[in-house]
């Protein structure tokens, strides 16, 4: 099957029309520019970072604090902030920053700077065994729904898939996943709510094994991560999956409500400290102001940030495109 790239795909599905037999709704959200679909956090960069770098023709001392002010109250946090004022400072400190306008290209460009190291788009490569993802997060993070979505495109890119409902602490999560399932037509590994869920997923692990699936996404609990009995949980799933195969699982993938702010970061902390996650995806960004946080995460973690959310269609859960993201947050001329 080669290697399965994400950004090859997105790439190819944005420079093709909508299909006439897409429900034309949908297929004109889907197609949206992303600044579009960034519309709350974009004002919030536009409205008060553009429009208070506008209002000042001269650069010194009392702009940079403002700005630094600005930026925290973007979500950005205090350790990116910091990173990008003291890369302007030292601009300043060398007669590179005139006048406004420079300012605004400068934080430009340490914004994307910032992103560019966490910009690795998920690959599968081929292989005898299914590739496998496990999925972990909080509920309520869109992790499920971000299930369904992978596994369309997955699907769409000419690859088999099964799903396992590996959270079995909530019957919603069970349903609301094989609802997946049946809308297309994957294959998914259920047991009853409460099961033990290292047992359903080592099982579809085995059956994906003898189906010769290419992929096999893995949907976990995902009660609040200060809870450590989720953690040891989740180890335990890791381990289970390793017996059936040693390299697996290939990816260990968070999914991080946008919306949340800096919650999202400490999210993220400690479901790293405890599974070595390999990879990111940061939903529900089309719904809120706090999307500058990505850069906190980006910063704090260095985690690859694989896919964003920025909607409800498949087609909205994006590859991360460093430089594509910021631009969309600078973009002035777009109307909302």
């Amino acid at each position: 099957m080669g290697i399965f790239s994400f950004l090859k795909k997105q790439k190819s599905d944005r420079a093709k029309e909508a299909s006439p037999s897409e429900d034309t709704a949908s297929a004109e959200a889907s197609s949206a520019p992303l600044e579009k679909k960034l519309t709350r956090t974009r004002s919030r960069f536009r409205d008060n970072l553009m429009d208070f770098l506008r209002g000042h023709k001269k650069v010194d001392a009392e702009l940079l604090e403002e700005l630094e002010n600005q930026l925290i109250m973007a979500d950005l946090g205090v350790q990116a902030t910091q990173r990008v004022m003291d890369a302007l400072e030292e601009k300043s400190r060398q007669n590179k920053l005139s006048a406004a306008d420079d300012v605004r290209q400068a934080l430009r460009e340490e914004l994307i700077k910032i992103l560019e190291p966490v910009e690795k788009p998920l690959e599968i490569p081929e292989q005898s065994t299914p590739y496998v993802i496990l999925v972990v997060g909080v509920n309520g993070s869109g992790k499920t729904t971000t299930i369904g979505k992978l596994a369309k495109q997955i699907q769409d890119g000419g690859l088999s898939v099964m799903l396992a409902a590996g959270d079995t602490f909530r019957a919603a999560a069970i349903e609301q996943l094989q609802t997946w399932g049946e809308r297309n037509q994957v294959p998914v590994v259920a047991q009853e709510m409460g099961s033990d869920s290292a047992s359903v997923l080592f099982d579809a692990l085995q059956s994906a094994t003898a189906r010769g699936i290419d992929v096999l996404i893995a949907d976990t609990a995902g009660r609040l991560h200060t809870q450590a009995g989720l953690m040891d949980e989740l180890r335990k799933v890791k381990r289970v999956i390793g017996k059936v195969d040693p390299a697996a699982p290939h990816e260990t993938l968070i999914v991080l409500d946008g919306g949340t702010g800096q919650n999202a970061l400490s999210q993220a902390e400690h479901f790293n400290e405890a599974m070595d996650l390999d990879g990111m995806v940061i939903t529900k960004l089309d719904g809120t102001a706090k999307g500058g946080v990505i850069f906190a995460i980006a910063d704090k973690i260095g985690l690859p940030i694989r896919f964003i959310g920025v909607g409800e269609q498949v087609a909205d859960l994006e590859v991360f495109e460093s430089t594509r993201f910021v631009d969309a947050l600078f973009n002035t001329e777009a109307t909302d």
